[in-house]
């Protein structure tokens, strides 16, 4: 490969001469209102703590079963979640704000994973990794509970087990759901409203034919993670 080397543009060097009369305080009137609005963002405070927030995750040091081996590689030099801003994998909850349910979730396990959630730092994010945690996978039996079950969960990442690369990809889903800029899910994109499934008894207390939407109020951006 040869590297060459062009002359800059006359553009640029006009936005050097400019820089530099700023900085004399030379540039008045409509110049310096220009050269203002080409460099200065304004934003809310809001919107930029959630960009701070989403770029500086600190996930809790926490696994269930084998997806926490897939986990475990995405801090490798292959995929570096640092990134992201997510390298500090802190060991106490109340130093972290992102819990990653990686494994199975047995009754017994289930409150001890809920009091660990309700010691973290708020805001706090929860991704369910796997069949397991997200619909008990291929250990559906009355030995395991669903994560949503008992506790809020804001993002699924389906697999068994999911590769890092599902999982990596749902941590940016979830960057993007803090920041309040979620994409759009698989219903959305393709017209799919109200072809939601529900049992006969739920429809029938719902006052709504089986068939009609029925939404969950969280964890609906999983299904990005999927798609």
């Amino acid at each position: 490969m040869e590297v060459v080397r062009q002359p800059a543009g006359g553009e640029l060097r006009a936005r050097q001469l400019r820089a530099r009369d700023m900085l004399r305080g030379d540039l008045e009137g409509a110049d310096l209102d220009r050269f203002v609005e080409e460099r200065v963002m304004t934003t809310t405070l809001e919107r930029a703590v959630n960009w701070a927030s989403s770029n500086s995750l600190f996930p809790l040091t926490f696994g269930l079963a084998c997806c926490a081996i897939e986990m475990m590689s995405i801090v490798a030099s292959r995929l570096d979640a640092a990134r992201f801003g997510s390298e500090a994998w802190r060991a106490s909850p109340r130093q972290a704000d992102l819990i990653i349910l990686s494994g199975r979730v047995s009754i017994k396990m289930a409150p001890i994973v809920r009091r660990i959630y309700d010691q973290m730092l708020e805001p706090k994010w929860a991704i369910a990794m796997g069949a397991c945690s997200s619909s008990q996978g291929v250990f559906n039996n009355y030995a395991v509970v669903p994560a949503d079950k008992f506790m809020p969960v804001d993002l699924h990442v389906p697999g068994c087990p999911p590769r890092p690369e599902a999982l990596m990809h749902g941590i940016l889903k979830l960057r993007t759901m803090i920041q309040e800029n979620p994409e759009l899910g698989w219903r959305a994109r393709y017209h799919a409203e109200g072809t939601t499934e529900l049992a006969p008894a739920q429809a029938r207390a719902e006052g709504e034919p089986p068939g009609a939407q029925g939404e969950p109020a969280r964890g609906a951006s999983g299904e990005n993670a999927g798609a």
